[in-house]
């Protein structure tokens, strides 16, 4: 008999600073706990689940018998990225963070790119996306040179207008770049950015991003396909893990289209994980500082978890997390270094269970792994037994 691990990573959704975020500059951090006390936003289903217990004193006190299991998780790896924050998930833990460029990146590569690619950059320094764009959109418009620049991550974006040069195009710079990026340059992720628009404040980034991963080692979703298991993916899943291990995606853009992807997904017949991200959490509002915005994206989540309850089977698992947070009340607009929530459902697995801190995001892919009866060489412990009924 078939069955699924729902996975859904709800990207930038963190739930409180970690022991060692002062040293990334992100004391005080609490996404989650910071929008709460904002906006408040109505969140019904993620409370019955358990989110509530997890911090209660930013939700005001605990859920009364929740019905799902919770807890919140740790990030090991070495920095607060995208890219770590899945593989860890994942079962990789990175001792060495991702090299970050705050100066921008050394001229001799940008040389190389540039004669590589057959077009000249503009930038080169840490921005916010929709910032630089109205900086130096109507430059790149004139003269055809990309757009090139990085942030607190370990990111070489690449942005560009699509009646400038066509998304194809876009890509194949991308790509050179990954191939270059080794190394001490190796960064987690390059990053296209098309957009349109014709004049600064008019500028607006489309859903043709596409994300270029290092590639990752050894994951949960290597042994679960070496085991014949389907991994399905959805949105920029099979980016962050460069396809490997993936046997199916749908590279769905925002959070609607990738829930229409889950549901479809949930709906067809296969034996293993749909691993899904939910990326306007992060892109949209976190690195926006949209607190409003943020909150109804959470409260639209929300509406959905009993539809994703509907369509699970009898066997099936669904976890809740995130890989990072992205606090918009907090300084800057960067990534911040925060436990992630952890939230578990199914329905033949038990009610009411606290998971605790877990050590590792790790844990999931241990739990994951237990859960299709596979060995575990990977990091991580699994919190299977303590929520089978």
């Amino acid at each position: 008999m078939s069955k699924k691990a729902i996975l859904i990573v709800l990207d930038s959704v963190g739930i409180g600073a970690l022991e060692d975020a002062a040293a990334y500059g992100d004391a005080g951090a609490d996404t989650l706990g910071h929008i709460i006390a904002s906006c408040n936003p109505q969140i019904p289903n993620m409370r019955k689940l358990g989110l509530a217990n997890i911090d209660a004193i930013s939700f005001g006190g605990a859920q009364t018998a929740p019905e799902g299991c919770w807890g919140k998780m740790k990030e090991v790896s070495a920095g607060k990225d995208t890219t770590t924050g899945h593989w860890e998930i994942s079962g990789v833990q990175l001792t060495r963070p991702f090299p970050t460029f705050p100066n921008g990146f050394p001229q001799d590569f940008l040389d190389r790119f540039e004669a590589a690619v057959g077009r000249g950059t503009i930038g080169n320094k840490p921005a916010s996306g929709t910032a630089i764009l109205d900086e130096l959109g109507e430059e790149h418009i004139k003269t055809g040179r990309l757009i090139v620049y990085t942030s607190a991550d370990s990111v070489f974006q690449i942005a560009a207008n699509e009646a400038v040069v066509p998304l194809e195009e876009l890509y194949r710079c991308c790509e050179i770049a990954r191939e270059m990026l080794v190394g001490d340059l190796e960064v987690g992720r390059v990053i296209a950015r098309p957009f349109v628009g014709e004049k600064a404040g008019a500028f607006k980034r489309t859903g043709g991003r596409r994300d270029y991963s290092a590639v990752p080692p050894t994951t949960m979703l290597d042994l679960l396909e070496k085991a014949g298991k389907t991994v399905y993916a959805v949105g920029k899943i099979e980016d962050i893990f460069c396809l490997r291990g993936i046997t199916k995606s749908n590279h769905a853009a925002g959070n609607p289209a990738c829930m229409e992807a889950t549901f479809a997904a949930m709906k067809e017949d296969f034996d293993g994980l749909l691993f899904v991200n939910l990326v306007d959490f992060d892109m949209v509002y976190g690195h926006r500082r949209d607190v409003t915005g943020y909150a109804a994206a959470l409260e639209a989540f929300d509406a959905q978890i009993p539809q994703i309850q509907a369509l699970m089977g009898e066997e099936d698992l669904l976890i809740l997390t995130a890989d990072h947070g992205c606090d918009p009340c907090h300084t800057g607009t960067d990534h911040t270094r925060e436990h992630v929530p952890l939230l578990v459902w199914g329905k033949t697995m038990k009610q009411g269970v606290n998971l605790g801190v877990r050590d590792t995001y790790a844990d999931i892919s241990a739990t994951v792994l237990d859960f299709f009866g596979e060995e575990n060489p990977l990091k991580g412990k699994s919190f299977l037994e303590e929520i089978k009924a």
